[in-house]
């Protein structure tokens, strides 16, 4: 495996585009992108020291930038449901109080509802994939679902990056309304 080198002088040149594309097709909102896509720079100047050289600077860049955009997303449900408990907090003097976590479904502790559930949106998604063409199904499932990068795709299918994103696009399109139309 070659060994990658690290030159943050180039971070903003090389992967500042890239990186702001990735993060706003994941959370929508122009600002939080940049934030975003700066503390990943800041993050990797942090733990430069971290680097092995396994990946390339592009590859291990993502990979912090996918957990700074799970850290946003948790950041953001951890508020929501603080201010969902204070709400649902019940101050009678008889009851110890309404609280959400006491509410909340343990995630260990599944039922055969919530699994059969789960086998039938699974059934769903396979079902809606077997109505794509072939191209966008193997787009959707190599992107989507096995989590491959942009660029081991393109290389592995002949195809550009904007040609990725746009099949991905229609893909996700067709996706979401077979699913709301069979599923929900």
């Amino acid at each position: 495996m070659p060994n990658h080198q690290i030159n943050p002088n180039k971070w903003i040149d090389l992967y500042s585009d890239y990186l702001y594309n990735f993060t706003i097709s994941r959370v929508s909102d122009r600002i939080i992108a940049q934030d975003l896509v700066q503390d990943t720079f800041l993050a990797g100047l942090k733990s430069m020291k971290n680097f092995k050289g396994e990946a390339s600077e592009r590859t291990w860049l993502i990979s912090i930038l996918k957990r700074k955009i799970i850290d946003h997303y948790r950041k953001i449900n951890s508020i929501k449901g603080k201010a969902e408990v204070r709400i649902t907090y019940n101050d009678d003097a008889e009851s110890e109080g309404d609280w959400l976590e006491e509410r909340v479904a343990d995630p260990f502790d599944k039922t055969a509802e919530d699994t059969m559930e789960n086998e039938e949106l699974s059934d769903a998604i396979h079902n809606c994939l077997s109505k794509l063409p072939l191209r966008q199904a193997e787009v959707f499932k190599m992107k989507t679902i096995e989590g491959f990068e942009t660029e081991v795709i393109c290389n592995e299918l002949n195809i550009t990056a904007s040609n990725l994103w746009v099949i991905i696009h229609r893909a996700r399109t067709a996706m979401a309304a077979c699913l709301k139309e069979n599923w929900f």
